[in-house]
């Protein structure tokens, strides 16, 4: 009977083989990609090996070749398998063979670069989303405990805004000069902190309204990063999906925190949802760095990079040195104003397609973040839901999100891939992301007799359809500037980040004035989808554009 017996030590594989009458062992040196099997067949003489391999690569076998040189044994489908006879002595018979072989292990090892550092950044959106609507949820027993009135709960919730706008442009402006990777996740270690430190404040108004500030800070550079990131990463044709992908980590954090937030609020203390959604934070950074720097892209995700980047050749340059990214956090105060100067700021706002895309960020941030914000409040005022059902019911448009965004990410690709033109493609997915959630509030605001759950249902449809934006507006950047993506982004969102300024903090103020949801919080944001609807038709344009050579 033969007995096998597996050994790892180091970068190598032993593998021994025992039977009655002889004793062999197989030395295998990780210095190859390929996944093999052996099967062994033992002769009198000598031991002989079959190889199978399951190769995906094959371009590099010649380079394996020329480094083997001359004295091998054999060359197996790009695996290099050498045999050694020895001669049999003491009535044994051994022999040793040395294979290319690479344990797979951490499973995610061979997975492209390019979709862990998309898997990743989902992963942080994710907990950027249940950093930002944790407070919305927590806003009801922290009202309740410090007597606070709507307008006074509708200041607390915006200030998260404050630090949100004012970080869009320095976070595109660092993105673009270090790197989005490295930009990210700085970003998520400074609001995870921020986030923890809420209950230590909240007793203190200065204190905790700076908290959030900061919490917008950190959380207002990640989407910037996550563009500049996707930009260097991705080739078009794959584009549609990534960001669809990273920002539909969005949804998946909102369900998350509203999940999450009134059992734990209910069975320990509001405070527990900082600190616990805090950490998670701290747990992700210590993660993203344990997978190490990024590496450079493999080959083939270079090659389909470049050719989808091609219409502009400082892009592709800025490609080339993007090994040299890693160490750009040396440079010198006077680099980094040069690259500052260097930003084509008067090209940017002499474009119709940009301004196209801030004023429809800032429509649509104006229905998403009142949303966001005052839904929670609104069913459990309007619906009578306690603390938990009305968080349970908030779940519900976010939560048909996550399925809308990938509906529409696969229908934009696909009309991409069957030759409609991209400007095409984003004003459709636009207009849906606009028109549905404005006439679901409408219907909403009428007085047309509906159920609780009627609404519920109407609004939920509408949410979920302005999921669009994201093969809309959200990848309009790239398309037109891969290069300045990521200040592109830091510019819209900094106009987008207002209605969460203004707009939030207003629905409490109308909402006192007035007492009525349908004016404080539906009016205005039908108003602004309706207006975006027709400016983003007129204007938005997919178009690349040299702005670098316009200035």
């Amino acid at each position: 009977m033969a007995k096998f017996t597996l050994r790892l030590d180091n970068n190598f594989c032993f593998l021994s083989h025992n039977t009655s009458t002889s004793h062999s062992s197989i030395l295998l040196n990780r210095t190859s990609r390929k996944n093999f099997q052996l099967r062994l067949s033992p002769s009198k003489s000598q031991l002989k090996f079959k190889v199978l391999c399951s190769i995906k690569e094959k371009e590099n076998v010649k380079d394996e070749r020329e480094k083997i040189g001359a004295n091998v044994g054999e060359l197996v489908n790009g695996v290099h398998v050498e045999e050694l006879d020895r001669k049999a002595g003491l009535g044994q018979e051994s022999g040793s063979s040395k294979v290319g072989f690479d344990l797979v292990w951490p499973p995610w090892k061979n997975i492209p670069q390019r979709y862990k550092l998309i898997g990743t950044t989902s992963l942080a959106f994710v907990i950027c989303n249940m950093d930002k609507v944790n407070l919305s949820v927590a806003i009801i027993p922290m009202s309740h405990q410090f007597g606070w009135n709507p307008s006074v709960a509708g200041l607390v919730q915006s200030s998260f805004f404050w630090g949100y706008a004012l970080s869009q442009l320095p976070g595109g402006w660092l993105a673009k000069l270090f790197g989005g990777r490295k930009v990210l996740e700085i970003g998520v270690l400074a609001w995870s902190l921020a986030t923890a430190l809420v209950p230590v404040l909240a007793g203190f108004m200065p204190g905790l309204l700076l908290s959030r500030i900061l919490v917008g800070i950190g959380e207002g550079v990640s989407p910037s990063s996550a563009t500049d990131l996707i930009a260097r990463s991705i080739p078009l044709e794959e584009r549609s999906r990534a960001v669809s992908f990273v920002f539909g980590g969005l949804s998946v954090g909102s369900v998350t925190g509203l999940l999450l937030a009134p059992p734990l609020i209910q069975n320990f203390s509001w405070e527990s949802v900082f600190y616990i959604f805090g950490f998670l934070g701290i747990g992700w950074y210590l993660g993203f760095r344990f997978l190490g720097e990024g590496r450079a892209l493999d080959a083939v995700e270079h090659v389909a990079l470049l050719r989808s980047a091609g219409q502009n050749k400082s892009w592709n340059d800025s490609l080339e040195e993007s090994v040299d990214l890693k160490n750009s956090w040396n440079n010198t105060l006077e680099e980094l104003r040069a690259s500052l100067r260097d930003v084509p700021w008067k090209a940017f706002f002499q474009s119709p397609a940009v301004w196209a895309m801030i004023y429809a960020h800032f429509c649509g941030s104006w229905g998403h973040y009142t949303c966001l914000s005052w839904l929670p409040t609104f069913f459990s005022e309007e619906l009578n839901l306690n603390l938990t059902e009305a968080a349970w019911v908030s779940i519900l448009p976010p939560l048909a999100s996550v399925f809308v965004t990938n509906i529409a990410a696969q229908f934009a690709d696909n009309l991409i891939a069957n030759g409609v033109e991209t400007t095409m493609v984003r004003k459709i997915c636009q207009t849906i992301s606009f028109l549905s959630p404005a006439t679901c509030m409408i219907l909403s605001s009428l007085d047309l007799g509906l159920q609780p759950w009627e609404i519920v249902g109407i609004l939920t449809s509408g949410l979920a359809l302005s999921s669009f934006a994201l093969s809309g507006l959200y990848c309009t950047h790239q398309d037109i500037s891969p290069e300045y993506a990521s200040i592109l982004l830091g510019i819209t969102n900094t106009v987008g980040a207002v209605p969460g300024i203004v707009g939030v903090a207003l629905t409490g103020f109308l909402l006192d004035s007035t007492h009525s949801w349908s004016m404080s919080l539906f009016a205005p944001s039908i108003f602004f989808y309706l207006t975006g609807t027709i400016v983003w038709l007129a204007f938005a344009s997919s178009k690349p554009q040299s702005f670098s050579e316009s200035d």
